[in-house]
């Protein structure tokens, strides 16, 4: 099937120009699905340094077909505070290369004759997808996106065939090839607006195949590319934390810089000669696809090999164009050596601080949806789900290296601390749970614009209040082992305990006398109900340092029977 005139043209470059960006996505989420979570583990586990970095994002968008995939990942992991940015730029390094391996599955079209199995790839493919279940379902989507992405190409291909008899379309681009600014910047837009990478590289290759363009005058459009594949990143950076936003703008500079490094070598035609150097034989419509693809690779593992010295260079500079606070809470343990586990005396105390850090962060959890509520501001709960993802981690974690603490021979004071530690670390999560749902509950009051008297607000401030005290001095007791500042947080449960029972009879009074709003005394409830499971969470922590969970009530016994003065 031919295209007959201008108006065929054009509907079979979009429907396979829509093919293909099909394809890709029905296969990248295929491959995605066959891989599982382990693209992910293997993206924050092979981070250590910048090499493991460039490897793992060049592995994982081969795998994926896609470096938009990966860049938005990389930022989805930097905004959530699972990677560093120096660790997101090694990746996005590395994904640039991991992207070129679809120019290089294109080029088999010219050579194989890939298109002639398009159709029979989608009607098998789509066949496994239906019927298939768990990873032979993924299989039916790879195969079908396959098939999708090569009957597009073949749209194209038949698409651009007039183009090559057509004197008009021969002059327009020899005009634009003079300069290769406009090529560099016609790639730029091209791909900004498809954003697929790959799509503007199949387009060049197909038009080199058709005869359309030469090989030098695809090369500008190549770098172009380049660029343009940088503006899914940017806005997936949108409304995220700032060290997000340094891990799209470093992807960009990375690009540009390679752009404006490579550009007068193909201004003066040297590369192209090279590409030729590493080809053998002539330039010829069998192996035009392949000299893009080649070039393609070229250019952006040089591109790395260029920056890996300079990481740290180009993390300054990012952090310079998007200067502020990074707003991202680092999920992974600060004070757990692995290498201090042999002296058990230290790594109890470094557990110690982690677990201190921890409940600073559940306090500062509650802290930001307790300002949320009473505020009216959604910014502060932006946080919270972060924090809580951190405090999950470190439960973890600190449990993990407590156990393996425990392994060694302990003393009695090393084993009489360790349960502390313990017993803390599960409580605290709890906390973090509950600092959920009062986010969950200020998001509701935020979005139905739910009205609260005066007293409802100023029984609420009393809890609050109460609670961050508490927090304060449970911290202390577990910073210092210090119980008697331990003993301090039974008062404040006491006062919690009958602030709840108060406050729950005042809102009975006010339904009453319908002097409240029904929905905005649920969520009144639902607060009193979770700063006081916050306390009884904070009493077991106090319990944990008075070293007996068994003795709770003895401890407050003899706390309440001790002088007053």
């Amino acid at each position: 099937m031919q295209p007959e005139g201008a108006l065929d043209i054009v509907f079979f470059v979009i429907g396979g120009l829509g093919l293909f960006l099909f394809g890709m996505k029905v296969m990248s989420e295929g491959l995605r699905g066959v891989a599982g979570d382990r693209l992910r583990r293997v993206l924050k586990v092979m981070t250590r340094n910048v090499v493991l970095a460039v490897l793992a994002g060049s592995g994982v968008t081969c795998l994926i077909q896609s470096s938009s995939a990966t860049t938005v990942m990389v930022v989805g992991f930097v905004n959530a505070g699972l990677m560093q940015l120096s660790q997101a730029i090694g990746v996005v390094i590395g994904a640039n290369i991991g992207t070129t391996m679809t120019a290089w599955l294109v080029s088999g079209m010219g050579v194989l004759k890939i298109t002639n199995y398009a159709l029979p790839a989608i009607g098998v493919g789509l066949a496994m997808n239906m019927a298939g279940k768990g990873c032979w379902k993924h299989w039916g989507s790879v195969l079908l996106g396959f098939g999708l992405l090569f009957f597009g190409l073949s749209l194209m291909k038949d698409a651009f065939e007039p183009l090559r008899q057509s004197e008009q379309a021969r002059q327009l681009i020899v005009r634009l090839a003079r300069n290769p600014l406009s090529g560099v910047l016609i790639g730029t837009l091209f791909t900004m607006m498809v954003q697929s990478s790959s799509a503007t590289i199949a387009i060049v290759q197909v038009m080199a195949l058709q005869g359309i363009l030469s090989f030098p005058q695809a090369l500008p459009l190549i770098l172009g590319d380049n660029i343009g594949t940088t503006i899914t990143a940017q806005i997936a950076s949108v409304g995220t934390s700032v060290n997000a936003k340094r891990a799209a703008r470093a992807h960009l500079l990375f690009n540009l810089f390679g752009v404006a490094v490579v550009l007068p070598f193909v201004w003066a035609g040297a590369y192209a000669r090279f590409i030729e150097f590493l080809i053998p034989g002539g330039i010829e419509p069998s192996n035009v696809m392949l000299h893009v693809a080649v070039s393609h690779s070229v250019f952006n593992v040089a591109n790395a090999l260029i920056f890996m010295p300079l990481v740290g260079v180009l993390a300054a500079v990012v952090r310079r164009l998007a200067p502020g606070e990074p707003g991202i809470v680092n999920v992974e343990p600060e004070y757990l050596e692995e290498h201090l586990l042999n002296t058990p005396s230290i790594a109890l105390e470094q557990a110690r601080l982690e677990v201190v850090r921890m409940i600073k962060l559940a306090a500062s959890s509650v802290a930001d949806a307790s300002a949320a509520f009473f505020q009216r501001d959604s910014k502060r709960l932006r946080l919270v789900g972060q924090k809580e993802e951190a405090i999950d981690n470190l439960q973890n974690k600190i449990t993990q290296y407590l156990i393996r603490i425990s392994r060694h021979d302990l003393s009695p004071g090393e084993s009489k601390a360790l349960p502390v530690l313990l017993h803390s670390v599960n409580d605290i999560e709890r906390i973090g749970d509950h600092a959920v749902n009062l986010a969950e509950v200020a998001q509701r009051c935020i979005d139905d614009a739910l009205p609260f008297t005066d007293t409802a607000i100023g029984e609420l401030e009393q809890m609050q209040a109460e609670v961050s005290r508490m927090f304060e001095t449970v911290i202390r007791a577990l910073a210092e082992s210090d119980m008697e500042i331990a003993k301090e947080v039974f008062k404040s449960e006491d006062a919690l305990n009958d602030m709840e029972r108060r406050f729950r009879e005042s809102h009975i009074r006010r339904l009453a006398q319908d002097v409240c709003n029904f929905s905005s005394g649920l969520a009144f409830v639902d607060c009193v109900y979770n700063y006081e499971k916050i306390g009884d969470h904070l009493l077991n922590a106090a319990q944990a340092v008075l070293g007996d969970f068994q003795w709770g009530e003895k401890v407050r016994a003899d706390t309440q029977a001790q002088p007053q003065g």
